[in-house]
């Protein structure tokens, strides 16, 4: 038993399984980049550099996802690089550099499990406090109150991607006096009226069905549906379509009291209010290109607020979230149209750590290379 050990670790540290961790992402990179041509920078990503298994990856054959290939390569760094590795001078600056290279692989795995991304579309002398999602939409029902706020009950967008076919899945909530089955999930779909020519497999309310669309390249482009069936307690029920673009909520009456249900893109609250107080674009000499673009916001937080001026390489950083100057429009804007600014928003606990991360490998590999060039440098006048 204790030979099978060694086995195992000589195998998990060597540098062999390195090579061919490193082989793996080369490929992997290579791959996830070429299937983005046709399919999108989202579902490259999710497949490639997300996964545990790349399905169909090489052909018909699978391969280790990114994911997976970098948490083996994190631990054959620690056994390799820090345990099994000769403590000493001479190693120091291989080891401290191994340190760096495993809070990078750290930093990833922390933003793929804890980090949020999204945006929020400002016009000038527009406030937010919450920004929405690029890809994931959640089902949210709306509950008015006596006080004139509403009450939001979300369905996580993970759980409302789990609603296909015709069976999907039934919601409830204690505080509701109806509950949810939400069925027929469609990622991209599109209303359409059912005409007498043709048929189609998902129901038809009121004349009108979700029709099933290709998925968009541009991920953030598609736009979900549901078909949902409201149950009282009193044995009402009624069944809809809720599609992600649709001009209003769906109005619903259970128990003498009126609610709403939409299909959003999921949203995040901010621990401050933004406001747009003025967007700059500048253009190319002769061209229809934005050359540099800013917008200058006011930061409400319980302290106070403050002016910031977001440009394209300075964000905002503050209260954990980082917000960048992303992008602007509308496309088609002709001089003097009103303009927003969109600013993308991430928070990820891990912001920082790949900054870090370089300092301490360019430490590890200075003190190295200076041990090496005293060396030589001992070496050359003792010979003199």
């Amino acid at each position: 038993m204790k030979a099978i050990l060694k086995s195992i670790f000589d195998f998990c540290s060597s540098l062999g399984l390195s090579c061919a961790l490193l082989i793996l992402l080369a490929l992997l990179t290579y791959l996830g980049t070429h299937d983005q041509v046709h399919n999108g920078l989202f579902e490259a990503q999710k497949k490639y550099f997300e996964s545990l298994i790349a399905w169909k990856a090489f052909g018909p054959f699978p391969l280790p996802g990114a994911r997976l290939v970098m948490i083996v390569l994190f631990f054959n760094l620690v056994l390799g690089g820090i345990v099994r590795i000769r403590k000493g001078w001479a190693t120091a600056g291989v080891i401290i550099g191994h340190v760096g290279i495993l809070l990078m692989l750290g930093a990833g795995l922390v933003k793929f499990y804890w980090s949020t991304e999204g945006h929020v579309t400002l016009y000038e002398g527009q406030s937010k406090s919450e920004y929405e999602s690029y890809y994931d939409w959640e089902l949210v029902v709306l509950e008015p109150t006596s006080r004139g706020t509403t009450i939001e009950h979300p369905i996580a967008p993970e759980e409302v991607a789990l609603s296909r076919g015709s069976a999907g899945r039934v919601f409830r909530d204690p505080s509701l006096p109806f509950e949810l089955q939400v069925s027929h999930y469609m990622r991209n779909c599109s209303p359409m009226r059912k005409g007498p020519m043709f048929s189609v497999d998902v129901p038809v309310i009121e004349g009108v069905f979700l029709n099933a669309m290709r998925l968009d390249p541009e991920a953030e482009q598609n736009v979900p549906g549901v078909y949902v069936t409201a149950r009282g307690s009193d044995g009402t029920s009624s069944t809809a379509l809720v599609w992600g673009l649709a001009d209003e909520p769906l109005q619903l009456n259970f128990a003498g009291k009126p609610y709403a249900l939409t299909l959003r893109r999921e949203r995040f609250p901010m621990p401050f209010t933004v406001r747009l107080d003025k967007f700059t674009k500048e253009e190319h000499p002769r061209l229809d290109m934005a050359k540099v673009f800013s917008s200058d916001v006011t930061v409400s937080e319980p302290e106070g607020t403050r002016a910031v001026k977001i440009s394209m390489n300075e964000p905002l950083r503050d209260e954990g979230l980082v917000l960048y100057q992303a992008s602007w429009g509308p496309s088609n804007a002709k001089p003097g149209d009103r303009l927003f600014s969109t600013l993308a928003v991430v928070d990820n606990p891990s912001d920082q750590w790949p900054l870090i991360s370089c300092i301490v490998i360019a430490a590890g590999m200075l003190l190295h290379f200076t041990r090496k060039l005293v060396r030589h440098v001992r070496l050359e006048g003792s010979k003199a």
